[in-house]
């Protein structure tokens, strides 16, 4: 599995970090997505999908 973000898509909603938390975090000024892990390990790929499902801004792209 490969993540990857767009931060300019970012709307700093935080469903990300909310769902995938060892993956996602978000930047203190203006709450953009950060990426923590591109290659997270597959014991976190429902979590990150899901993730990606609930973004708002469509930012969170999912390779398998």
């Amino acid at each position: 599995m490969k993540v990857t973000i767009d931060q300019d898509r970012c709307v700093g909603s935080g469903q990300c970090v909310l769902t995938a938390e060892a993956v996602f975090d978000q930047r203190d000024e203006d709450g953009i997505v950060v990426l923590l892990n591109a290659t997270p390990p597959a014991e976190l790929a429902a979590e990150v999908r899901h993730a990606a499902e609930m973004c708002p801004a469509a930012a969170i792209t999912v390779e398998e």
